[in-house]
């Protein structure tokens, strides 16, 4: 009887210690189950809450962690979605499940913009699936998207150039009109103060000619600067 007694409690005990594993298990993949009900319904942030439990459990699977991704890419959270589609494909050891992953990982980051990432997503998934042709047209899309990029930001640049050139240019001129006029910029003479003569009047008078003369042409000059319009193609 004591035999019997004892071996009861072991097995009691082993049994214990079983239970937990098993019902860690089960719990993911009812949140699994349960996340995968909700975004069939279009119900995305609920779907993600459930994936988020799921793959907070002990040892659980980077399916919980894949689907994870698909929530998020759906709520339009591309950069989030593809880093839990990279964590789902480095989990995954089966060269399928990880083409898949890789794959999505791709479209996440071309939604996000992120072509020349997307662009290496693509063919590390074509390495291990290189019948996807969703992928190659992808990829290859990607690869337009990336060269057009390249080409505004070139554009944008050489724009910018020319701005920093003209705005050097104007800066220039006013100094040198300023080196050759020493009258412009300085106060002029108050005529009630003391007597003037009549050359002196009359070299002033010359002097507030030119100086108004090189006025009127400067601003005539800056207006037809301002009129000119620069062509920005759009690509």
């Amino acid at each position: 009887m004591r035999r019997g007694y004892i071996g009861k409690i072991l097995l009691f005990g082993l049994v214990m210690l079983i239970t937990p594993i098993v019902m860690t298990a089960q719990d993911e993949k009812e949140y699994i189950r349960k996340g995968n009900r909700l975004y069939k319904k279009g119900e995305y942030s609920g779907s993600e809450s459930m994936y988020r439990r799921a793959q907070n459990q002990e040892k659980s699977t980077p399916d919980a962690v894949f689907n994870l991704g698909d929530a998020l890419y759906k709520q339009g959270r591309f950069s989030e979605a593809a880093t839990e589609f990279d964590r789902a494909s480095e989990g995954y050891t089966d060269p399928g499940r990880k083409a898949e992953g890789l794959y999505n990982m791709g479209n996440a980051l071309l939604k996000d913009q992120k072509y020349k990432e997307s662009i290496e997503a693509y063919i590390n998934s074509l390495k291990l699936e290189p019948g996807n042709t969703e992928a190659k047209y992808n990829l290859a899309y990607a690869q337009d998207q990336l060269k057009k990029q390249e080409e505004q930001q070139k554009q944008q640049e050489e724009q910018q150039k020319d701005q920093d050139k003209d705005k050097s240019e104007d800066n220039q001129e006013k100094k040198d009109e300023q080196q050759q006029d020493p009258q412009l910029g300085q106060e002029q003479p108050d005529p009630q103060q003391g007597t003037m003569s009549r050359e002196d009047a009359k070299r002033l008078l010359e002097a507030l000619s030119a100086a108004e003369k090189k006025t009127q042409e400067k601003v005539q000059k800056e207006k037809a600067q301002g009129a000119k319009t620069r062509v920005i193609k759009n690509w």
